[in-house]
């Protein structure tokens, strides 16, 4: 038996775009799914050493929500690199601010570490409100249980 591989520009014809409404979706279940379309790993021809994925589109970043009692104890940590220079900034206030970071952060950290996952994070386009400029590229709704 012969393992077939994809080729680049087998790879670059069958990309899609897909729009996910993230509308009281759950932050955690929304990121692992988005994150397993950018992988690809929801087609045939996936392959770990190749970024075989498809292109996401997320939109109403700012209606996710969360679990629990995490939207008063999640943090967001960040440090400038100076003696002291740690910015805590809870979940709340990162929400109404920048809603578009909670969710490529959550899709980043579940993306592989390296060049390739950075290539993959690059299809990821996120937005506050229900409109975005990817019309033009047809992409399909798609939902997750």
């Amino acid at each position: 038996m012969r393992t077939d591989y994809s080729k680049p520009a087998e790879i670059m014809a069958s990309r899609k775009w897909y729009v996910v409404d993230a509308r009281d979706m759950v932050l955690g279940r929304l990121a692992s799914n988005v994150a397993r379309i950018l992988q690809g790993k929801h087609k045939p021809n996936y392959a770990p050493h190749q970024d075989v994925g498809d292109f996401v589109v997320v939109i109403n970043a700012e209606k996710v929500r969360l679990t629990g009692n995490k939207m008063d104890q999640k943090t967001y940590f960040r440090h400038s690199g100076y003696p002291g220079g740690e910015k805590i900034i809870p979940f709340r206030r990162m929400i109404s601010r920048k809603p578009e970071y909670v969710i490529e952060h959550a899709v980043r950290l579940m993306l592989p570490k390296n060049a390739l996952g950075r290539k993959m994070f690059k299809k990821l386009k996120v937005y506050a409100g229900d409109q975005h400029p990817h019309e033009a590229q047809r992409p399909e709704p798609i939902t997750f249980e």
